[in-house]
Protein backbone atom coordinates (compact mmCIF):
# COMPACT_ATOMS: atom_id res chain seq x y z
CA UNK A 1 0.00 0.00 0.00
CA UNK A 2 1.33 3.73 -0.87
CA UNK A 3 2.42 5.91 2.14
CA UNK A 4 -0.71 7.98 1.67
CA UNK A 5 -3.02 4.82 2.17
CA UNK A 6 -1.15 3.79 5.16
CA UNK A 7 -1.43 7.02 6.61
CA UNK A 8 -5.12 7.69 6.00
CA UNK A 9 -5.95 4.52 7.64
CA UNK A 10 -4.28 5.58 10.92
CA UNK A 11 -5.37 9.04 11.00
CA UNK A 12 -9.01 7.37 10.44
CA UNK A 13 -8.38 5.75 13.72
CA UNK A 14 -7.13 8.18 15.47
CA UNK A 15 -9.39 11.00 15.16
CA UNK A 16 -12.12 7.98 15.63
CA UNK A 17 -10.32 7.02 18.82
CA UNK A 18 -9.41 10.27 20.34
CA UNK A 19 -12.21 12.70 18.96
CA UNK A 20 -14.86 10.60 18.26
CA UNK A 21 -15.37 11.44 14.57
CA UNK A 22 -15.43 9.23 11.37
CA UNK A 23 -13.77 10.97 8.38
CA UNK A 24 -13.53 9.52 4.49
CA UNK A 25 -11.03 11.46 3.31
CA UNK A 26 -7.58 12.49 4.14
CA UNK A 27 -5.52 15.80 2.30
CA UNK A 28 -1.82 15.43 1.80
CA UNK A 29 1.03 17.62 0.43
CA UNK A 30 4.75 17.48 0.50
CA UNK A 31 6.26 19.23 3.16
CA UNK A 32 7.87 23.02 2.60
CA UNK A 33 11.76 22.39 2.46
CA UNK A 34 11.69 24.96 5.31
CA UNK A 35 10.31 22.66 7.50
CA UNK A 36 11.32 19.26 8.52
CA UNK A 37 9.06 16.90 7.59
CA UNK A 38 8.62 14.12 4.30
CA UNK A 39 4.82 14.15 4.43
CA UNK A 40 2.47 17.00 5.55
CA UNK A 41 -1.35 16.35 6.87
CA UNK A 42 -3.65 18.94 6.00
CA UNK A 43 -5.48 19.52 9.23
CA UNK A 44 -8.25 22.47 7.85
CA UNK A 45 -10.76 19.98 6.35
CA UNK A 46 -10.90 18.34 10.18
CA UNK A 47 -12.02 21.65 11.52
CA UNK A 48 -15.61 20.87 10.13
CA UNK A 49 -16.46 17.70 12.32
CA UNK A 50 -14.23 18.35 14.89
CA UNK A 51 -14.52 21.35 17.91
CA UNK A 52 -10.63 22.20 18.80
CA UNK A 53 -7.88 24.14 17.09
CA UNK A 54 -5.47 23.35 14.33
CA UNK A 55 -2.46 23.01 16.55
CA UNK A 56 -4.33 20.88 19.64
CA UNK A 57 -5.68 18.40 16.58
CA UNK A 58 -2.29 17.99 14.91
CA UNK A 59 -0.55 17.43 17.97
CA UNK A 60 -3.51 14.67 19.25
CA UNK A 61 -2.74 13.15 15.77
CA UNK A 62 0.97 13.11 16.27
CA UNK A 63 1.22 11.89 19.22
CA UNK A 64 -1.50 8.68 18.20
CA UNK A 65 1.11 7.91 15.21
CA UNK A 66 4.05 8.10 17.15
CA UNK A 67 2.42 5.28 19.45
CA UNK A 68 0.87 3.34 16.88
CA UNK A 69 2.34 4.10 13.47
CA UNK A 70 5.70 2.18 12.99
CA UNK A 71 6.69 4.36 9.78
CA UNK A 72 6.82 7.78 11.74
CA UNK A 73 9.64 9.17 13.56
CA UNK A 74 8.63 12.32 14.70
CA UNK A 75 5.95 15.26 14.03
CA UNK A 76 5.41 19.34 14.30
CA UNK A 77 2.10 21.15 13.84
CA UNK A 78 2.54 24.48 11.62
CA UNK A 79 0.16 27.09 11.47
CA UNK A 80 -2.56 24.47 10.34
CA UNK A 81 -0.45 21.29 9.33
CA UNK A 82 1.06 18.26 10.61
CA UNK A 83 4.20 17.89 8.95
CA UNK A 84 5.82 14.00 9.67
CA UNK A 85 9.57 12.62 9.29
CA UNK A 86 9.06 9.20 8.37
CA UNK A 87 11.56 6.56 9.08
CA UNK A 88 14.38 5.74 6.79
CA UNK A 89 13.31 1.68 7.11
CA UNK A 90 10.27 2.65 5.05
CA UNK A 91 11.34 3.96 2.56
CA UNK A 92 14.60 1.43 2.24
CA UNK A 93 11.46 -1.42 2.20
CA UNK A 94 9.95 0.43 -0.33
CA UNK A 95 12.52 0.91 -2.73
CA UNK A 96 13.14 -2.71 -2.24
CA UNK A 97 9.18 -3.52 -3.86
CA UNK A 98 10.31 -1.19 -6.33
CA UNK A 99 13.68 -1.82 -8.15
CA UNK A 100 12.75 -5.14 -9.60
CA UNK A 101 9.38 -4.01 -10.85
CA UNK A 102 10.21 -3.32 -14.89
CA UNK A 103 7.12 -1.57 -14.88
CA UNK A 104 6.73 0.20 -12.03
CA UNK A 105 4.43 3.18 -12.00
CA UNK A 106 2.35 1.62 -14.82
CA UNK A 107 -1.23 -0.02 -14.23
CA UNK A 108 -2.57 -3.01 -16.57
CA UNK A 109 -6.06 -2.57 -17.59
CA UNK A 110 -8.54 -5.21 -16.58
CA UNK A 111 -9.03 -7.81 -19.46
CA UNK A 112 -12.98 -6.72 -20.43
CA UNK A 113 -12.39 -2.73 -19.40
CA UNK A 114 -14.21 0.07 -21.89
CA UNK A 115 -11.81 1.57 -24.19
CA UNK A 116 -10.66 5.23 -25.03
CA UNK A 117 -9.94 6.34 -28.01
CA UNK A 118 -7.31 8.89 -29.27
CA UNK A 119 -7.37 11.04 -32.51
CA UNK A 120 -4.00 12.49 -33.56
CA UNK A 121 -2.56 14.26 -36.57
CA UNK A 122 -5.59 13.95 -38.77
CA UNK A 123 -4.09 16.06 -41.87
CA UNK A 124 -5.31 17.42 -45.04
CA UNK A 125 -3.86 15.20 -48.41
CA UNK A 126 -3.23 19.04 -49.89
CA UNK A 127 0.21 19.52 -48.50
CA UNK A 128 3.25 18.10 -46.02
CA UNK A 129 2.91 18.13 -42.51
CA UNK A 130 4.28 21.30 -40.55
CA UNK A 131 5.25 22.37 -37.04
CA UNK A 132 1.91 22.95 -35.83
CA UNK A 133 0.97 19.13 -37.21
CA UNK A 134 4.08 18.07 -35.11
CA UNK A 135 2.68 19.38 -32.34
CA UNK A 136 -0.63 17.56 -32.49
CA UNK A 137 1.39 14.14 -33.24
CA UNK A 138 3.34 14.25 -30.63
CA UNK A 139 0.19 15.80 -27.48
CA UNK A 140 -2.07 12.72 -29.37
CA UNK A 141 0.72 10.40 -29.15
CA UNK A 142 2.18 11.09 -25.76
CA UNK A 143 -1.63 10.96 -24.27
CA UNK A 144 -2.20 7.77 -26.21
CA UNK A 145 0.58 6.23 -24.36
CA UNK A 146 -0.29 7.53 -20.20
CA UNK A 147 -3.85 6.79 -21.06
CA UNK A 148 -2.31 2.95 -21.51
CA UNK A 149 -0.42 3.43 -18.76
CA UNK A 150 -2.71 4.30 -16.32
CA UNK A 151 -4.78 1.16 -16.92
CA UNK A 152 -7.01 1.94 -19.91
CA UNK A 153 -7.28 0.13 -23.17
CA UNK A 154 -6.41 2.39 -25.80
CA UNK A 155 -6.93 2.95 -29.46
CA UNK A 156 -4.61 5.06 -31.58
CA UNK A 157 -6.63 6.40 -34.94
CA UNK A 158 -6.93 9.52 -37.37
CA UNK A 159 -9.45 10.76 -39.53
CA UNK A 160 -7.61 11.95 -43.31
CA UNK A 161 -9.45 14.51 -44.52
CA UNK A 162 -8.68 13.45 -47.94
CA UNK A 163 -11.70 15.53 -49.89
CA UNK A 164 -12.92 18.85 -50.01
CA UNK A 165 -12.12 22.07 -52.44
CA UNK A 166 -9.14 22.01 -50.71
CA UNK A 167 -7.96 18.56 -52.41
CA UNK A 168 -9.82 19.87 -55.39
CA UNK A 169 -7.29 23.08 -55.62
CA UNK A 170 -4.00 20.73 -55.39
CA UNK A 171 -5.19 18.65 -58.39
CA UNK A 172 -6.57 20.98 -60.48
CA UNK A 173 -3.21 22.97 -60.40
CA UNK A 174 -1.30 20.40 -60.76
CA UNK A 175 -3.52 19.49 -63.96
CA UNK A 176 -2.66 23.13 -65.25
CA UNK A 177 1.08 23.50 -64.42
CA UNK A 178 2.43 20.05 -63.67
CA UNK A 179 3.50 18.49 -66.71
CA UNK A 180 2.98 15.23 -65.41
CA UNK A 181 5.27 15.66 -62.75
CA UNK A 182 5.42 12.86 -60.28
CA UNK A 183 7.80 11.95 -56.95
CA UNK A 184 9.57 9.91 -58.92
CA UNK A 185 10.63 12.14 -61.89
CA UNK A 186 10.76 15.49 -59.73
CA UNK A 187 13.00 13.84 -56.44
CA UNK A 188 10.53 15.15 -54.15
CA UNK A 189 7.98 13.66 -51.63
CA UNK A 190 4.87 13.07 -52.84
CA UNK A 191 3.45 15.28 -50.04
CA UNK A 192 5.37 17.93 -50.62
CA UNK A 193 4.74 18.27 -54.20
CA UNK A 194 1.30 18.23 -53.91
CA UNK A 195 1.84 20.79 -51.98
CA UNK A 196 3.76 22.60 -54.06
CA UNK A 197 0.55 22.96 -56.35
CA UNK A 198 -1.59 23.47 -53.52
CA UNK A 199 0.74 26.87 -53.33
CA UNK A 200 0.71 27.22 -57.24
CA UNK A 201 -3.52 27.49 -57.12
CA UNK A 202 -3.46 30.25 -54.55
CA UNK A 203 -1.14 32.22 -56.50
CA UNK A 204 -3.03 31.91 -59.60
CA UNK A 205 -6.40 32.61 -57.92
CA UNK A 206 -4.84 35.89 -56.47
CA UNK A 207 -3.79 36.99 -59.83
CA UNK A 208 -7.16 36.62 -61.49
CA UNK A 209 -8.66 38.31 -58.64
CA UNK A 210 -6.06 41.50 -59.05
CA UNK A 211 -7.19 40.98 -62.73
CA UNK A 212 -10.95 40.95 -62.28
CA UNK A 213 -10.59 44.48 -59.78
CA UNK A 214 -9.64 46.29 -62.57
CA UNK A 215 -11.67 45.42 -64.95
CA UNK A 216 -14.46 46.93 -62.24
CA UNK A 217 -15.49 43.74 -60.02
CA UNK A 218 -15.74 44.18 -56.12
CA UNK A 219 -13.15 41.82 -54.10
CA UNK A 220 -16.02 39.99 -52.84
CA UNK A 221 -17.21 39.79 -56.50
CA UNK A 222 -13.98 38.55 -58.12
CA UNK A 223 -12.75 35.96 -55.26
CA UNK A 224 -16.31 34.36 -56.37
CA UNK A 225 -16.24 34.81 -60.18
CA UNK A 226 -12.53 33.89 -60.71
CA UNK A 227 -12.29 31.19 -63.28
CA UNK A 228 -10.06 28.81 -61.14
CA UNK A 229 -11.68 28.85 -57.79
CA UNK A 230 -15.20 28.04 -60.33
CA UNK A 231 -13.19 24.76 -61.62
CA UNK A 232 -12.53 23.68 -58.75
CA UNK A 233 -15.70 23.72 -57.35
CA UNK A 234 -16.77 22.12 -60.60
CA UNK A 235 -14.20 19.30 -59.72
CA UNK A 236 -15.38 18.91 -56.69
CA UNK A 237 -19.06 17.95 -57.40
CA UNK A 238 -17.50 15.83 -60.45
CA UNK A 239 -15.66 14.07 -57.36
CA UNK A 240 -18.91 13.37 -55.62
CA UNK A 241 -20.47 12.16 -58.88
CA UNK A 242 -17.85 9.92 -59.12
CA UNK A 243 -16.17 11.06 -62.52
CA UNK A 244 -13.96 8.04 -63.49
CA UNK A 245 -11.27 10.85 -64.38
CA UNK A 246 -11.37 13.36 -61.44
CA UNK A 247 -11.60 9.95 -58.83
CA UNK A 248 -8.42 8.34 -60.46
CA UNK A 249 -6.35 11.83 -60.38
CA UNK A 250 -7.72 12.00 -56.88
CA UNK A 251 -6.13 8.33 -55.98
CA UNK A 252 -3.10 8.88 -57.62
CA UNK A 253 -2.42 12.33 -55.68
CA UNK A 254 -3.63 11.21 -52.84
CA UNK A 255 -1.14 8.13 -52.40
CA UNK A 256 1.71 10.33 -53.26
CA UNK A 257 0.81 12.03 -50.09
CA UNK A 258 0.47 9.04 -48.34
CA UNK A 259 3.48 7.79 -48.92
CA UNK A 260 5.54 10.60 -47.83
CA UNK A 261 2.80 10.91 -44.58
CA UNK A 262 3.90 7.63 -43.25
CA UNK A 263 7.94 8.56 -43.91
CA UNK A 264 7.39 11.61 -41.64
CA UNK A 265 5.67 9.69 -38.93
CA UNK A 266 7.87 7.00 -39.03
CA UNK A 267 10.81 9.50 -38.05
CA UNK A 268 8.59 10.78 -35.73
CA UNK A 269 7.90 7.62 -33.90
CA UNK A 270 4.36 7.51 -33.99
CA UNK A 271 2.07 5.23 -35.69
CA UNK A 272 -1.46 5.01 -35.58
CA UNK A 273 -4.19 1.39 -35.13
CA UNK A 274 -6.55 2.32 -37.81
CA UNK A 275 -6.98 5.45 -40.52
CA UNK A 276 -10.18 6.46 -41.36
CA UNK A 277 -10.47 8.79 -44.46
CA UNK A 278 -13.50 11.42 -44.70
CA UNK A 279 -13.97 10.02 -48.32
CA UNK A 280 -15.85 7.36 -46.56
CA UNK A 281 -17.16 8.60 -43.57
CA UNK A 282 -18.63 11.68 -45.04
CA UNK A 283 -21.24 8.90 -46.52
CA UNK A 284 -22.20 7.73 -43.33
CA UNK A 285 -22.77 11.28 -42.15
CA UNK A 286 -25.38 12.32 -44.82
CA UNK A 287 -27.34 9.30 -44.07
CA UNK A 288 -27.22 10.22 -40.14
CA UNK A 289 -28.56 13.75 -41.46
CA UNK A 290 -31.37 12.07 -43.39
CA UNK A 291 -32.27 10.32 -40.06
CA UNK A 292 -31.75 13.34 -38.24
CA UNK A 293 -34.42 14.88 -40.89
CA UNK A 294 -36.95 12.74 -40.05
CA UNK A 295 -36.79 12.80 -36.05
CA UNK A 296 -36.78 15.69 -36.13
CA UNK A 297 -33.69 17.03 -34.89
CA UNK A 298 -32.54 18.85 -38.07
CA UNK A 299 -34.13 20.87 -40.13
CA UNK A 300 -34.06 21.95 -43.93
CA UNK A 301 -34.22 25.42 -44.98
CA UNK A 302 -36.24 26.67 -47.93
CA UNK A 303 -32.69 26.46 -50.26
CA UNK A 304 -32.92 22.69 -49.39
CA UNK A 305 -29.55 22.94 -47.07
CA UNK A 306 -30.15 21.17 -43.91
CA UNK A 307 -29.32 23.03 -40.46
CA UNK A 308 -29.54 22.10 -36.81
CA UNK A 309 -30.91 25.01 -34.47
CA UNK A 310 -28.39 24.83 -30.76
CA UNK A 311 -29.41 28.50 -29.52
CA UNK A 312 -31.77 27.13 -26.84
CA UNK A 313 -28.68 25.03 -25.67
CA UNK A 314 -26.46 28.67 -25.71
CA UNK A 315 -25.16 27.96 -29.29
CA UNK A 316 -25.93 28.88 -32.80
CA UNK A 317 -27.45 26.77 -36.28
CA UNK A 318 -24.72 25.38 -37.63
CA UNK A 319 -25.20 23.74 -41.21
CA UNK A 320 -24.79 20.08 -41.69
CA UNK A 321 -25.50 19.59 -45.46
CA UNK A 322 -25.10 22.18 -48.59
CA UNK A 323 -27.96 23.11 -50.61
CA UNK A 324 -26.51 21.56 -53.29
CA UNK A 325 -26.33 18.65 -51.17
CA UNK A 326 -22.35 18.12 -50.44
CA UNK A 327 -21.08 17.15 -46.97
CA UNK A 328 -19.09 20.08 -44.51
CA UNK A 329 -16.74 19.05 -42.08
CA UNK A 330 -19.81 18.77 -39.19
CA UNK A 331 -21.27 15.77 -41.85
CA UNK A 332 -18.31 13.65 -42.00
CA UNK A 333 -17.31 13.99 -38.12
CA UNK A 334 -20.85 13.14 -37.42
CA UNK A 335 -20.13 9.88 -39.82
CA UNK A 336 -16.47 9.47 -38.35
CA UNK A 337 -17.52 8.56 -34.88
CA UNK A 338 -20.07 6.89 -35.24
CA UNK A 339 -18.48 4.52 -37.60
CA UNK A 340 -15.85 4.20 -35.17
CA UNK A 341 -18.05 2.76 -32.32
CA UNK A 342 -19.08 0.05 -35.12
CA UNK A 343 -15.92 -0.60 -35.70
CA UNK A 344 -14.49 -1.00 -31.83
CA UNK A 345 -17.81 -1.68 -29.91
CA UNK A 346 -15.90 -1.33 -26.72
CA UNK A 347 -15.27 2.13 -27.03
CA UNK A 348 -16.77 3.81 -24.49
CA UNK A 349 -15.44 7.65 -24.83
CA UNK A 350 -13.10 9.21 -27.70
CA UNK A 351 -10.38 12.19 -27.41
CA UNK A 352 -10.11 14.50 -30.49
CA UNK A 353 -6.26 16.28 -30.47
CA UNK A 354 -7.38 19.64 -32.33
CA UNK A 355 -6.29 22.88 -32.10
CA UNK A 356 -8.14 25.15 -29.92
CA UNK A 357 -9.27 27.23 -33.11
CA UNK A 358 -12.17 24.24 -33.91
CA UNK A 359 -13.45 25.12 -29.64
CA UNK A 360 -16.86 26.06 -31.29
CA UNK A 361 -16.47 23.26 -33.69
CA UNK A 362 -16.47 20.05 -31.23
CA UNK A 363 -18.94 21.74 -28.68
CA UNK A 364 -21.06 21.28 -31.49
CA UNK A 365 -20.49 18.12 -32.79
CA UNK A 366 -20.74 16.48 -29.45
CA UNK A 367 -23.81 18.15 -28.68
CA UNK A 368 -25.27 16.90 -32.34
CA UNK A 369 -24.30 13.17 -31.55
CA UNK A 370 -25.63 13.48 -27.72
CA UNK A 371 -29.14 14.98 -29.16
CA UNK A 372 -29.18 11.97 -32.05
CA UNK A 373 -29.18 9.20 -28.87
CA UNK A 374 -25.67 7.87 -28.50
CA UNK A 375 -24.56 7.41 -25.38
CA UNK A 376 -21.00 6.97 -25.63
CA UNK A 377 -21.23 10.83 -27.08
CA UNK A 378 -21.13 11.93 -22.81
CA UNK A 379 -17.18 10.95 -23.29
CA UNK A 380 -16.01 12.66 -25.72
CA UNK A 381 -13.18 14.99 -25.17
CA UNK A 382 -11.67 17.65 -27.08
CA UNK A 383 -7.68 17.84 -26.32
CA UNK A 384 -7.73 21.91 -27.12
CA UNK A 385 -3.80 23.15 -27.47
CA UNK A 386 -2.44 26.33 -28.69
CA UNK A 387 -0.96 27.30 -31.58
CA UNK A 388 3.38 26.66 -32.30
CA UNK A 389 4.84 29.87 -33.45
CA UNK A 390 8.14 30.66 -34.48
CA UNK A 391 9.99 33.73 -33.55
CA UNK A 392 9.47 35.05 -37.47
CA UNK A 393 5.66 34.66 -36.92
CA UNK A 394 2.59 32.67 -38.19
CA UNK A 395 2.63 29.89 -40.52
CA UNK A 396 0.29 30.04 -43.44
CA UNK A 397 -0.26 26.84 -45.89
CA UNK A 398 -1.65 28.44 -48.76
CA UNK A 399 0.81 30.85 -49.12
CA UNK A 400 3.79 28.43 -48.63
CA UNK A 401 5.13 29.88 -45.29
CA UNK A 402 4.97 26.83 -42.98
CA UNK A 403 7.81 25.39 -41.36
CA UNK A 404 7.46 21.78 -42.81
CA UNK A 405 8.04 19.06 -40.50
CA UNK A 406 11.19 16.81 -42.28
CA UNK A 407 12.37 20.37 -42.95
CA UNK A 408 12.61 21.08 -38.45
CA UNK A 409 13.24 17.47 -37.93
CA UNK A 410 16.95 18.12 -40.23
CA UNK A 411 17.19 21.16 -38.41
CA UNK A 412 16.69 19.95 -34.94
CA UNK A 413 19.37 17.10 -35.82
CA UNK A 414 21.78 19.78 -37.40
CA UNK A 415 21.72 21.79 -34.16
CA UNK A 416 22.16 18.64 -31.89
CA UNK A 417 25.53 18.07 -34.28
CA UNK A 418 26.32 21.32 -34.24
CA UNK A 419 26.37 22.04 -30.33
CA UNK A 420 27.73 18.40 -29.49
CA UNK A 421 30.66 19.11 -31.28
CA UNK A 422 30.94 22.52 -29.63
CA UNK A 423 31.01 20.48 -26.69
CA UNK A 424 33.25 17.57 -27.84
CA UNK A 425 31.89 14.61 -25.87
CA UNK A 426 31.94 12.11 -28.79
CA UNK A 427 35.66 10.87 -29.48
CA UNK A 428 35.40 7.70 -30.50
CA UNK A 429 32.07 7.71 -32.12
CA UNK A 430 31.80 6.54 -35.71
CA UNK A 431 30.07 9.03 -38.14
CA UNK A 432 27.08 6.52 -38.06
CA UNK A 433 26.58 6.59 -34.81
CA UNK A 434 26.92 10.42 -34.11
CA UNK A 435 24.45 10.58 -36.84
CA UNK A 436 21.81 8.36 -34.59
CA UNK A 437 23.04 10.24 -31.61
CA UNK A 438 22.06 13.50 -32.86
CA UNK A 439 18.69 12.56 -34.01
CA UNK A 440 18.14 11.35 -31.01
CA UNK A 441 18.84 14.39 -29.43
CA UNK A 442 17.41 16.57 -31.94
CA UNK A 443 13.99 14.97 -31.74
CA UNK A 444 14.18 14.64 -27.93
CA UNK A 445 14.70 18.40 -27.65
CA UNK A 446 11.74 19.15 -30.08
CA UNK A 447 9.62 16.85 -28.47
CA UNK A 448 10.40 17.80 -24.65
CA UNK A 449 10.05 21.57 -25.81
CA UNK A 450 6.23 21.23 -27.02
CA UNK A 451 5.07 18.39 -24.36
CA UNK A 452 6.86 20.35 -21.11
CA UNK A 453 3.98 22.89 -22.45
CA UNK A 454 0.73 22.54 -20.86
CA UNK A 455 -1.70 21.74 -24.05
CA UNK A 456 -3.67 25.21 -23.68
CA UNK A 457 -1.05 27.49 -23.87
CA UNK A 458 0.57 28.78 -26.87
CA UNK A 459 4.02 28.26 -27.95
CA UNK A 460 6.84 29.60 -29.10
CA UNK A 461 9.69 27.74 -30.64
CA UNK A 462 13.51 27.88 -30.39
CA UNK A 463 15.23 25.42 -32.39
CA UNK A 464 18.38 26.09 -30.70
CA UNK A 465 17.45 27.04 -26.93
CA UNK A 466 15.42 23.93 -27.20
CA UNK A 467 18.89 21.74 -27.90
CA UNK A 468 20.64 23.53 -24.51
CA UNK A 469 22.51 20.69 -22.77
CA UNK A 470 21.51 22.57 -19.05
CA UNK A 471 18.18 24.01 -17.97
CA UNK A 472 14.81 22.20 -18.46
CA UNK A 473 15.03 21.16 -21.72
CA UNK A 474 15.07 17.08 -23.11
CA UNK A 475 19.19 17.14 -23.77
CA UNK A 476 19.49 17.81 -20.13
CA UNK A 477 17.53 14.68 -18.97
CA UNK A 478 18.80 12.51 -21.93
CA UNK A 479 22.57 13.48 -20.73
CA UNK A 480 21.06 12.23 -16.98
CA UNK A 481 20.07 9.20 -18.48
CA UNK A 482 23.30 8.01 -20.47
CA UNK A 483 25.60 9.27 -17.16
CA UNK A 484 24.24 6.87 -15.03
CA UNK A 485 24.26 4.41 -17.93
CA UNK A 486 27.96 5.30 -17.89
CA UNK A 487 28.05 4.61 -13.65
CA UNK A 488 26.20 1.04 -14.29
CA UNK A 489 29.19 0.04 -17.12
CA UNK A 490 31.68 0.70 -14.68
CA UNK A 491 29.83 -1.25 -11.45
CA UNK A 492 32.50 -4.27 -12.14
CA UNK A 493 30.92 -5.92 -9.25
CA UNK A 494 27.27 -7.75 -8.36
CA UNK A 495 24.88 -5.22 -7.54
CA UNK A 496 21.50 -7.21 -7.82
CA UNK A 497 21.17 -8.22 -4.07
CA UNK A 498 18.73 -7.00 -1.99
CA UNK A 499 20.05 -4.36 0.67
CA UNK A 500 17.95 -4.26 3.84
CA UNK A 501 20.50 -2.55 6.31
CA UNK A 502 21.57 1.08 4.98
CA UNK A 503 22.06 4.08 6.52
CA UNK A 504 20.35 6.51 4.42
CA UNK A 505 21.84 9.51 3.40
CA UNK A 506 18.99 12.47 3.53
CA UNK A 507 19.99 13.15 -1.28
CA UNK A 508 19.21 8.83 -1.25
CA UNK A 509 15.40 9.58 0.82
CA UNK A 510 14.82 12.69 -1.19
CA UNK A 511 15.37 10.47 -4.23
CA UNK A 512 12.82 7.72 -3.28
CA UNK A 513 10.61 10.04 -2.35
CA UNK A 514 10.78 11.82 -6.11
CA UNK A 515 10.59 7.98 -6.93
CA UNK A 516 7.53 7.48 -4.96
CA UNK A 517 5.45 10.28 -6.90
CA UNK A 518 5.59 8.25 -10.34
CA UNK A 519 2.75 6.29 -10.68
CA UNK A 520 0.37 9.17 -9.01
CA UNK A 521 2.29 11.52 -11.84
CA UNK A 522 0.85 8.72 -14.48
CA UNK A 523 -2.65 9.21 -12.96
CA UNK A 524 -2.81 12.75 -13.19
CA UNK A 525 -1.29 13.26 -16.47
CA UNK A 526 -3.67 10.83 -17.88
CA UNK A 527 -6.59 12.33 -15.60
CA UNK A 528 -5.28 16.02 -17.29
CA UNK A 529 -4.56 15.00 -20.74
CA UNK A 530 -1.13 16.48 -20.46
CA UNK A 531 1.89 14.99 -20.91
CA UNK A 532 3.48 18.25 -19.82
CA UNK A 533 2.72 16.61 -15.86
CA UNK A 534 5.64 13.84 -16.49
CA UNK A 535 7.85 16.03 -18.56
CA UNK A 536 7.79 18.28 -15.23
CA UNK A 537 8.18 15.29 -12.97
CA UNK A 538 11.22 13.97 -15.30
CA UNK A 539 12.96 17.45 -14.75
CA UNK A 540 12.42 17.02 -10.96
CA UNK A 541 13.65 13.63 -10.84
CA UNK A 542 16.80 14.36 -12.72
CA UNK A 543 17.48 17.50 -11.16
CA UNK A 544 17.05 15.72 -7.65
CA UNK A 545 19.24 12.43 -8.84
CA UNK A 546 22.30 15.53 -10.10
CA UNK A 547 21.88 16.85 -6.41
CA UNK A 548 22.11 13.05 -5.35
CA UNK A 549 25.27 12.41 -7.71
CA UNK A 550 26.82 16.05 -6.45
CA UNK A 551 26.66 15.18 -2.91
CA UNK A 552 28.10 11.32 -2.17
CA UNK A 553 29.87 9.13 -3.88
CA UNK A 554 28.76 6.13 -5.54
CA UNK A 555 31.23 3.69 -6.86
CA UNK A 556 33.71 5.31 -4.86
CA UNK A 557 31.74 4.44 -1.76
CA UNK A 558 33.59 2.33 0.88
CA UNK A 559 30.82 0.01 2.05
CA UNK A 560 29.91 -2.04 0.17
CA UNK A 561 26.45 -2.31 0.97
CA UNK A 562 25.94 1.16 0.70
CA UNK A 563 27.74 1.04 -2.79
CA UNK A 564 25.23 -1.27 -3.49
CA UNK A 565 22.11 0.45 -3.09
CA UNK A 566 23.76 3.60 -4.27
CA UNK A 567 23.89 1.72 -7.69
CA UNK A 568 20.75 0.39 -7.42
CA UNK A 569 18.95 3.53 -6.88
CA UNK A 570 21.11 4.90 -10.11
CA UNK A 571 19.41 2.29 -12.18
CA UNK A 572 16.25 2.24 -11.04
CA UNK A 573 16.02 6.46 -11.74
CA UNK A 574 17.16 5.55 -15.08
CA UNK A 575 14.62 3.09 -15.47
CA UNK A 576 11.91 6.04 -14.54
CA UNK A 577 13.59 8.32 -16.97
CA UNK A 578 13.39 5.85 -19.90
CA UNK A 579 9.83 4.77 -18.82
CA UNK A 580 8.44 8.50 -18.57
CA UNK A 581 10.50 9.41 -21.46
CA UNK A 582 9.13 6.28 -23.53
CA UNK A 583 5.38 8.05 -22.39
CA UNK A 584 6.67 11.32 -24.32
CA UNK A 585 7.86 9.43 -27.25
CA UNK A 586 11.41 10.79 -26.53
CA UNK A 587 14.07 8.04 -26.83
CA UNK A 588 17.17 7.94 -24.58
CA UNK A 589 21.11 7.30 -25.38
CA UNK A 590 22.89 4.91 -23.54
CA UNK A 591 26.03 7.33 -24.63
CA UNK A 592 26.55 10.65 -25.05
Amino acid sequence: MALTGILTDQIQKALAEIFKVSIDKVEFQSTRKEFPGDITVVLFPFLKVIKANPAEIGKSIGEYLLEHAQNVDSYNVVSGFLNLVISDDYYVSYFEQIKDNPTFGFVLPEPNAPAVMVEYSSPNTNKPLHLGHVRNNLLGYSVAEILKASGKKVYKVQIINDRGIHICKSMLAWQKFGKAETPQSSGMKGDKLVGKYYVAFDQAYRDQIKELIVQGKTEDEAKKLAPIILEAQQMLLDWEAGKPEVVALWKTMNQWVYDGFEATYKRLGVDFDQYYYESNTYLLGKEVVQIGLEKGIFEKDPDGSVWIDLTADGLDRKIVLRSDGTAVYMTQDIGTAIQRVKDFPDVSGMVYTVGNEQDYHFKVLFLILQKLGFSWAQSLFHLSYGMVDLPSGKMKSREGTVVDADDLMDEMAQTAATLSSELGKLDGYTQEEKNKLYDIIGLGALKYYILKVDPKKRILFNPEESVDFTGNTGPFIQYTYARIQSILRKADFDWSNSVITVQLHSKEKELIKQLQQYPEVIQSAANSHSPAVVAIYMYELVKEYNSFYQSVSILGEQNQAQKVFRVQLSALVAQVVKSGFGLLGIEVPERM
